[in-house]
């Protein structure tokens, strides 16, 4: 079956050009009148872990890859789900629940965010649902960081509070005892 492009006739591009030329001027309204565009801003992908809000730094997420992808280990370490190929490395899959003290999940994890743990190496931890790309203020993630001594950054938004996760602290040796070497 051969397939013929359709084009525009005149008035459907005329239409197409009106339709374009709004959205634009609706988008330099919001510019000029939003005073927030100056605030920096801190990349998260953001996830539910049971009733509460947790997210990653963007920069330190890899992959959402599906959770049957994990080969179990048996008699293996409670946090430890098993072990997946991600791009020719064998990677440790964890559960970031029970990494976290054993907060409960809402749904059973489906998903594997394949993480840098802040030392170049990667492990995968388990999510209940694909993250979604979201931001945060610089100012609150740095008062969060102030006040933390712990994994888990509490940042207060304007919405509500979200928990971040901060890698290299969830895998320091001593804090979780999770640090895996090759």
């Amino acid at each position: 079956m051969k397939v013929t492009p359709r084009t525009l006739d005149e008035a459907q591009e005329e239409e197409l050009r009106r339709l374009l030329e709004r959205r634009a001027e609706r988008l330099r309204e919001q510019e000029q009148g939003d005073t927030t565009q100056d605030e920096a801003v801190y990349m998260v992908a953001e996830f539910p872990l049971g009733e509460e809000r947790y997210a990653l730094p963007l920069e330190a997420l890899r992959a959402a890859l599906p959770l049957r992808m994990v080969t179990p280990v048996p008699l293996s370490a409670p946090h430890i789900i098993g072990v997946l190929r991600f791009q020719g490395q064998v990677l440790a899959a964890l559960s970031l629940a029970s990494l976290l003290g054993g907060h409960g999940w809402r749904e059973d994890p489906a998903v594997l965010l394949v993480v840098d743990r802040g030392d170049g190496e990667l492990c995968a931890l388990d999510c209940e649902a694909i993250p979604r790309p979201t931001s945060l203020p610089v100012a609150a993630v740095e008062a969060a960081r102030s006040r933390a001594e712990g994994a888990i950054l509490e940042v207060y938004t304007d919405q509500q509070l979200v928990h971040l996760i901060d890698p290299p602290r969830l895998f320091v040796k001593g804090g979780t005892g999770v640090r895996h070497g090759r």
